[in-house]
């Protein structure tokens, strides 16, 4: 008979994690080294200060993790699944840490990877990939959080630079980021008075009339008029760091336009990169506050038995383990499917309203097992539960979602 090989985690009933190739696993096994040696250790006082850890933005490149998915410019030019596993092996962690690798390398060095110049590339990406600059994503606003279309913030065409005017919020390490992805209308007559902004972005609508599109631009936040203020107090992601802005004729060089694919498809195209790591990271507040619950509910005696001797604490156990198979599950197809070219938008909406909807839910869950010490920063699942309630709002809440599966399945646009 050949040994049995059981799985990492006993969260894992299925054995998925022999779906996972070598390569794969030495991923998810240095991130969890990392997260076991540097994030656990701390997270109870960074959480309980409300305080981001900046010291370890250093290591997180040196560990490849900032931008890990994209190709050049220092980037480690990782595969779709390796990049779940390191979000998921943060994320276990908390999810403030995890968030800072999703909004640094998923949607600022997307922004840049995807729609950038060759010189804003090569300024940026390996300054950001190596952690010596920090960079934020501004797209939401005060008025305008789920719909972006409504947005307000403008730039205008004036002498030779841009002026940005605009508020957004909810803006993710935008008081210690060097640069900002901020995002504005502008009108396609500026646009089309701009080489930077490309000739491509000029239209005109059938009464004539010039459009307003949604174009992205990189602003140094030490420029005169950005104002950055940390939004406090919180009751999640308090590990994190989360801004207003403010721009206030803000005057950026004509070049600091993003040249390519003008629209709201820029931004979305990186949400759908955050997005995917929300699908993975999930699972791994999940599962760490399975395992805090497993093990506290086998050492925890009431009534004269282990709590994990009770029915009823079996059955919660069994229906978190069982929840989370599912959604590693779910994260895996998501990450081959993207490794192989052929994930669509819908399916990122499926893994992350599922994953981010169940997470929370499993961590409520564990939480009952711990009883009253639950309560406390001792033990993980409440921490992890107030911090998948952002988890679970941003980057696309579950109506929105919803409806983007609802237009899926039946054609139909239920937005508006």
């Amino acid at each position: 008979m050949t040994d049995v090989v059981h799985p990492s985690s006993p969260a894992d009933l299925l054995d998925i994690e022999s779906e996972f190739s070598a390569a794969e696993l030495a991923v998810r096994d240095r991130v969890r080294e990392f997260a076991d040696r540097r994030i656990r250790p701390n997270i109870a006082r960074w959480f309980g200060d409300g305080v981001f850890p900046r010291e370890i933005v250093p290591e997180l490149g040196e560990l490849g993790l900032l931008g890990m998915h994209l190709d050049g410019y220092g980037c480690a030019g990782r595969s779709a699944v390796e990049y779940g596993l390191a979000c998921q092996e943060l994320e276990a962690g908390d999810s403030g840490i995890r968030t800072f690798v999703s909004v640094q390398g998923s949607l600022v060095m997307s922004a840049i990877h995807k729609h950038g110049s060759p010189a804003q590339q090569e300024e940026w990406l390996p300054r950001l990939a190596r952690g010596e600059a920090i960079g934020c994503f501004g797209l939401t606003e005060p008025g305008a959080g789920s719909d972006p279309a409504s947005m307000t913030t403008r730039a205008r065409l004036v002498g030779g630079e841009w002026v940005i005017d605009g508020a957004k919020r909810w803006i993710g390490l935008a008081s210690i980021a060097d640069v900002a992805v901020i995002w504005a209308k502008v009108s396609d007559d500026d646009a089309a008075a701009s080489p930077a902004a490309s000739a491509r972005t000029s239209a005109v609508v059938p009464d004539g009339s010039r459009r307003e599109r949604v174009r992205g631009f990189l602003v140094p936040t030490s420029s005169a008029g950005f104002t950055a203020t940390p939004i406090e107090p919180k009751l999640s992601m308090r590990a994190s760091i989360q801004c207003d802005v403010v721009l206030r004729s803000v005057r950026v060089p004509e070049d600091a336009i993003l040249p390519e694919n003008p629209g709201l498809r820029g931004p979305f195209a990186c949400l759908d990169e955050a997005r995917y790591g929300i699908v993975w990271g999930s699972v791994g507040a999940a599962r760490d506050a399975f395992e805090a619950a497993l093990t506290y509910a086998g050492e925890r005696v009431q009534f004269g038995v282990p709590v994990a001797s009770h029915q009823l604490t079996q059955e919660k156990l069994v229906n978190m383990a069982l929840e989370i198979s599912k959604g590693q599950l779910m994260a895996l197809r998501i990450g081959r499917l993207k490794d192989a070219g052929r994930l669509e938008a819908h399916m990122i909406s499926a893994g992350k309203l599922n994953n981010a909807r169940m997470a929370i839910e499993v961590c409520r869950t564990a939480r009952t097992v711990l009883g009253g010490n639950g309560v406390t920063l001792d033990h993980s699942p409440l921490r992890h539960a107030n911090n998948l309630e952002s988890v679970r709002t941003y980057e696309g809440t579950d109506e929105v979602h919803t409806l983007i599966l609802g237009r899926h399945l039946t054609g139909i646009q239920a937005f508006r």
